[in-house]
């Protein structure tokens, strides 16, 4: 049994985390709990919709968050 953050947050084992695998992660699950009531073999076209209009948010979220954070980044290198 693994533990550790390479299994929680996408590692390799090699101390590298891999945003896009976080991000699926953490998306994937945030949005199955708000959208899924009860899971089974197939989901409804509420759960369908659901889930896809809850990426598309978590997804917009994260690119407004890496354009500030990288926006940041620039002005303080620029600062240095």
């Amino acid at each position: 049994m693994e533990s550790g953050f390479g299994s929680d947050f996408g590692g390799s084992g090699g101390g590298k985390l891999d945003p896009g695998l976080i991000m699926e992660q953490r998306m994937t699950d945030k949005c199955f709990r708000k959208c899924i009531g009860k899971p089974g073999g197939s989901l409804d076209n509420s759960e369908q919709k659901c889930i896809a209009m809850c990426m598309d948010r978590y997804m917009d979220a994260w690119n407004t968050v890496s354009r500030a954070y990288n926006s940041r980044l620039q002005r303080e290198r620029a600062n240095m």
